[in-house]
């Protein structure tokens, strides 16, 4: 039987006027929950930094203020959290993932231990961030913001793997003829910044947040001298300062003040792809495929609630930094620049890898 659009209207009035409610989706209520957010890296990196900055915000933002747990699952470059995480699916909202770049470009080489697939999940949240690259003081004693008194330099530098995040800062080095040698296998930057402070590396680079909560002490403390960030990009996508360090100069600045580094041609173009896809959408907040969409909008109101705080540009930028913050469509924009090359770059990279690591992904 089919209602008039009249007699639904009458009906639903005919309810309000005896105190009954019209049909509508289920109010979503975190009261007495523990929401594990799980970050696929060590706890000393600067993921780690970025989920227990926001943690205790959306705890007092979600309904029923639940206790927000960020706990970790390292390993294999965060390809194995991220791999378990394919594997949940629905639930009660009770479950948050958060990947970074060392999570998207894997996945955009075709990394063959990648068993995720980004369209699956369902994005909430996603933030900016910058990088700083550093040196020790020693080294950094030689820096005049080019990289031609660096060049006869051996440099160690603690990584998690040439197809992960590192890639951005390893090509950058090889594109200034710098010699920095990888050693292999960490589990998250932070462990890559314990390397330095113990002197088994001598040059590391760090995301913001990472920066900001343990490097920056070692800069102030003379142990560190900042060199590069990898830097931000304008309104017409151009390479600009960072605007949570616009004191330290660009890749692109030390790069175009060094001899025989380029800022245009095939090499150039690939490390700003890469870039671009790793940190202008650099961490991502996500629930599990098949999550109900009244669970989807609750996280959304809660992160824009968030975002909309009048404390939240000062306490971010001391903590995270100052990059912008997506939610919702917003949210679903920012990961599909994050999981998206130009196959050019793809190629270039790929060949790289290849040239300079022995690694091939097949």
């Amino acid at each position: 039987m089919t209602i008039s659009r009249f007699t639904r209207r009458a009906f639903i009035g005919i309810l309000a006027a005896a105190g009954l409610a019209a049909p509508a989706s289920a109010q979503v209520d975190f009261s007495g929950k523990t929401i594990e957010w799980v970050i696929p890296f060590s706890e000393t990196g600067g993921s780690a930094k970025w989920a227990n900055f926001f943690a205790p915000l959306l705890s007092q933002a979600l309904p029923g203020q639940p206790t927000v747990v960020v706990k970790f699952m390292p390993g294999a470059g965060s390809t194995k959290g991220a791999n378990w995480f394919q594997q949940q699916t629905g639930g009660d909202g009770t479950l948050l993932f958060g990947t970074s770049g060392s999570t998207q470009f894997p996945y955009l080489l075709g990394d063959p231990r990648v068993r995720y697939e980004y369209k699956d999940w369902n994005p909430v949240m996603a933030s900016g961030t910058g990088g700083v690259a550093y040196l020790n003081a020693k080294d950094g004693a030689k820096f005049d913001g080019s990289a031609n008194k660096l060049k006869g330099i051996d440099f160690i530098y603690g990584s998690q793997g040439a197809t992960r995040l590192d890639l951005v800062p390893l090509l950058a080095w090889q594109m200034l003829g710098m010699s920095v040698e990888p050693v292999f296998g960490i589990k998250g930057r932070g462990d890559g910044r314990l390397m330095f402070e113990r002197g088994e590396a001598t040059i590391d680079y760090q995301t913001s947040s990472g920066y900001l909560g343990g490097s920056a002490d070692l800069v102030a403390s003379g142990k560190a001298v900042p060199m590069m960030t990898w830097g931000a990009l304008d309104a017409d996508g151009n390479i600009v300062r960072d605007p949570t360090f616009p004191d330290i100069p660009t890749f692109k600045e030390v790069c175009q003040a060094t001899d025989g580094c380029e800022t245009s041609g095939d090499a150039w173009e690939a490390w700003k792809a890469f870039f671009v896809a790793g940190f202008s959408s650099q961490k991502i907040a996500f629930l599990p495929a098949g999550t109900s969409q009244d669970i989807i909008d609750t996280y959304v109101k809660a992160f824009e609630a968030v975002r909309n705080r009048p404390d939240f540009a000062k306490i971010s930028s001391k903590r995270v930094g100052k990059y912008p913050m997506f939610v919702g469509a917003g949210a679903k924009a920012a990961v599909k620049t994050a999981t998206t090359v130009p196959e050019s770059a793809k190629s270039y990279v790929l060949n790289w890898l290849k040239e300079a690591y022995g690694v091939e992904l097949k």
